[in-house]
């Protein structure tokens, strides 16, 4: 079967049209070898385009565990952001609960926000209940973090933690940082109501942040 192969396969991934790209990696994917595990790993690390990252994400979820997650959770200690955050993404779409102990702290307080940012995805996605608590803890130090994106996200993975942030959003509501207050009223708010606003007007903020403080300066 793999001799059959059609090599050109393998040379399309670096082709300069996306389109092409986009198509090896479906028929790399359709044909499912764990032969192919590396080859798609060093790959994504590398691609520019999102959809064929995409498409090669998806093509290495259709590969065993066994041959993918080793793999990926060494890719973790490269220094390449996207070498990291591409292997976090994959890890978080496979949803192996054997990847959880490679989601270190180090990951989910990195300097780069797209590696943080996944990191904290693949968190809520990997760690096991009995993790979540401390993983909310975690992602509580990144609170006021970065820009509206980058908090709208960090928001949606302590929402995803469910009561294990509670304890967390409480006492950052009552932080010395005005961001860090903010930012916890608002995740804590849309906890209440998945439907409003991640930035509520001027006088809502002041009314948030007014009750937050409990009155006190």
């Amino acid at each position: 079967m793999t001799a059959s192969f059609d090599p050109r396969t393998w040379l399309a991934l670096e082709h300069p049209d996306s389109s092409v790209r986009l198509r090896a990696a479906l028929a790399l994917g359709t044909r499912a070898d764990d032969s192919f595990a590396d080859t798609l790993i060093e790959r994504s690390g590398v691609e520019p385009d999102f959809f064929v990252r995409d498409m090669l994400t998806w093509a290495l979820t259709r590969l065993p565990a066994t041959a993918t997650v080793p793999r990926l959770i060494a890719r973790l200690a490269s220094d390449v952001p996207q070498v990291q955050s591409q292997a976090l993404h994959t890890l978080s779409k496979i949803g192996d609960p054997a990847a959880w102990h490679a989601i270190t702290p180090e990951l989910l307080t990195s300097p780069h926000d797209e590696v943080a940012r996944t990191a904290w995805r693949a968190g809520v996605v990997l760690a096991p209940e009995a993790e979540r608590g401390r993983l909310a803890e975690i992602l509580a130090t990144q609170l006021a973090r970065g820009d509206h994106r980058l908090q709208l996200s960090l928001s949606r993975a302590l929402l995803a933690l469910g009561d294990a942030a509670t304890p967390v959003l409480e006492r950052a509501k009552r932080d010395r940082a005005e961001g860090v207050r903010r930012h916890a009223l608002l995740t804590e708010r849309l906890m209440i109501d998945p439907e409003a606003g991640f930035e509520p007007d001027v006088k809502d903020v002041a009314r948030l942040m007014a009750l937050g403080d409990g009155g006190d300066d």
